[in-house]
């Protein structure tokens, strides 16, 4: 490796460890004042009350992992066949539902939540588990349907028709020949849909408003209260789904090429 190109690797690494390790160091300092490079006291008490059921993380942390995976899936339900229909047909109006799209990616989340918000009131959907799986896909379900395009964009539909020549049914087709092509970009849409509903703290509590407990809700909840080190543990309990996706995606993206 040329040297230009370790030590870029290098910083980049040492970017993104930096605030790992300093929440590390927090969460099991019991004291650490200005100016000591480290703290003068060492206790577990922060990770103690993060994994005891009075804390209520546990529950914070199912329910985000829920409300995540459901919002995935139904994103790429969504996603597939529009990412589809995007990517291989021309039809009128197609640039302004592409801007369309865009649309809740570019406004701000605030305004896109509180112009949904008086629609689930009348529907029943504030305060519920639906509404903020709802009120996600609308974050979600953009990037999906970008990235589901662009892999369409590389897939040949030609391959489709031979398939179905062969004799090949439209279950089969999807199965064996669709979905195998545009599996990375399945991959990716999934992992984006899944971080964009994991990291949501405006939309929920929004759109929740407090009754659906997250995981980003009880860490704004306890970094409010001012205990750095159960602030640092919990910052270390959300961060790592996040990093798993990553691993998850970029070791099947690499076997997959």
């Amino acid at each position: 490796m040329k040297p230009a190109r370790f030590l870029a690797v290098l910083f980049t690494v040492v970017l993104a460890l930096t605030p790992i390790v300093l929440l590390s160091v927090y969460s099991m300092a019991q004291s650490w004042f200005w100016p000591a490079l480290a703290p003068e006291r060492w206790s577990a008490r922060a990770w103690v009350y993060v994994f005891s059921p009075d804390s209520g993380v546990s529950a914070a942390v199912g329910v985000s992992l829920i409300i995540a995976v459901v919002v995935s899936i139904l994103a790429l339900l969504v996603s597939v066949p529009a990412a589809r229909a995007l990517a291989w047909y021309e039809f009128p109006g197609k640039r302004v539902l592409l801007f369309l799209l865009l649309l809740p990616v570019l406004a701000a989340p605030l305004a896109a939540a509180m112009g949904v918000h008086g629609l689930f009131l009348r529907y029943g959907l504030a305060e519920t588990a639906a509404g903020v799986v709802l009120v996600h896909l609308i974050q979600s379900v953009p990037y999906a349907i970008l990235m589901l395009a662009g892999s369409f964009s590389r897939l040949d539909p030609d391959i489709e028709a031979q398939a179905r020549t062969l004799g090949a049914s439209p279950t089969a087709v999807l199965r064996y020949v669709t979905l195998p092509a545009i599996a990375p970009g399945i991959a990716v849409a999934a992992a984006f849909a899944f971080l964009i509903s994991w990291s949501q703290y405006l939309m929920t509590i929004l759109i929740g408003g407090g009754r659906v407990l997250t995981l980003p809700l009880a860490l704004g909840a306890f970094q409010r209260g001012g205990d750095e080190a159960i602030t640092a543990a919990l910052s270390l309990v959300f961060l790592f789904p996040t990093l798993a996706v990553f691993v998850a995606v970029s070791r099947y993206l690499r076997y997959d090429t």
